[in-house]
């Protein structure tokens, strides 16, 4: 009998390691597995572990080059003018052993979640060492070294021929899943994030609809700083669902940052855990609508580590296992375990209590109104485009 859901991992994700002080901090995935573990919801039956990648799979998106210069860097073996053409040993993306191996994995994970899912092993599978969704065809970026969610695209449209739709919750523009796909029409891609006035990657704007054969396929809701729950919701949902409906996918993959939220230190949206409990509802109803239930949910930012990322990463396992997700008080025991480390106080519950940890924002109608003219700009290009 299939099963509902997949989770991977490996405690070798966590050798995905820049340094102690870098705000890319896998523990995240070991605090989200075991918040899963201790609330009765992730057993060992639902555990998988991932395979590596192989070179060839990675370069289905990234040049043979940039593979090797990676390989090579995780030996210090490199120049400062390769590290510089590559992005690498940047303060961002800085150089650490064995980063070809770490990355290869995280990939492979990800690849592992596809073939799950489309061998019809399980309906949905989640891979939150994966979403590293910066990394482009030949050059490191914004923490992200091998792009899996691009890689594992790629893997579908080559190996099972199905039409993916991508969709992007980060924070942060999904740019180099953008890029890998801004011609093909058999990839739809969707990235709601806060605009890139002030934010990295700076890119994402919502003209920006692809190019040649892909005209039309490329999704963008840049909403503005400050942006809090009614809103983020009001404009997400009404994008998602017409695009959905645009577009009709055979699968869909999700990108499920969790840096929207405001308690994370490197962005300005200022949503709570509404946000991070209704996406994957909505991943989940969509899925079933057009795909047959083919989801795969990768993870992605998220650096308040603590507070927030197990937490919104939980709620996409208990919705893809369950259907539902958590309510109440989270388990005594991860609290008691994890507070003597933690430089904040993690919370009790699965949902935001404490009001008074969100900030009064004096321009919300004005952020509210225009995300809602961004929406129905956005709204007019869910047509079949003419070709260019």
């Amino acid at each position: 009998m299939k099963k509902n859901a997949a989770f991977i991992f490996s405690d070798q994700f966590l050798e995905y390691h820049f340094h102690e002080n870098h705000p890319f901090n896998q523990k995240r995935i070991q605090l989200t597995k075991e918040l899963l573990e201790q609330s009765n919801a992730l057993t060992s039956e639902d555990l998988l572990l991932p395979r590596k990648a192989s070179d060839k799979e990675i370069a289905l998106f990234h040049d043979e080059d940039y593979i090797e210069a990676v390989k090579r860097a995780s030996f210090n073996q490199l120049t400062d003018d390769e590290k510089r053409e590559f992005g690498l040993g940047t303060e961002d993306t800085p150089i650490f052993d064995g980063m070809h191996e770490a990355s290869a994995l995280l990939v492979g994970g990800s690849l592992t979640a596809v073939d799950e899912v489309i061998n019809e092993r399980v309906n949905h599978s989640l891979n939150i060492g994966g979403g590293l969704h910066h990394g482009f065809k030949r050059k490191a970026s914004g923490f992200c070294i091998y792009n899996d969610a691009a890689i594992a695209i790629r893997y579908i449209r080559k190996n099972y021929n199905l039409r993916v739709l991508y969709v992007d919750t980060d924070a942060h523009h999904g740019d180099g899943v953008q890029s890998a796909f801004y011609d093909d029409p058999n990839v739809c891609t969707f990235s709601i994030h806060e605009t890139g006035r002030y934010l990295f990657p700076g890119t994402g704007e919502v003209n920006e609809r692809g190019i040649k054969q892909g005209f039309g396929y490329s999704f963008n809701l840049p909403i503005d700083a400050f942006t809090q729950d009614e809103s983020f919701l009001e404009v997400y949902e009404g994008a998602i669902r017409r695009i959905a409906e645009f577009f009709k996918p055979d699968i869909i993959i999700t990108q499920n940052g969790a840096d929207a939220h405001t308690y994370d230190p490197l962005t300005h949206l200022c949503t709570s855990m509404k946000i991070y409990e209704r996406i994957p509802e909505i991943s989940h109803e969509l899925a079933h609508e057009y795909c047959n239930g083919k989801w795969i949910a990768l993870g992605g930012g998220g650096y308040d580590i603590w507070r927030v990322v197990p937490r919104a990463w939980a709620q996409i396992w208990n919705v893809m296992k369950m259907g539902t997700i958590s309510t109440g008080p989270l388990p005594r025991t991860w609290i008691e375990k994890w507070k003597k480390e933690s430089p904040v106080n993690i919370p009790n519950h699965w949902h935001d209590t404490n009001e008074e940890a969100f900030p009064y924002i004096p321009r919300k109608p004005e952020i509210n109104d225009k995300n809602s003219k961004l929406l129905n700009q956005l709204l007019k290009y869910t047509f079949k485009p003419q070709k260019k």
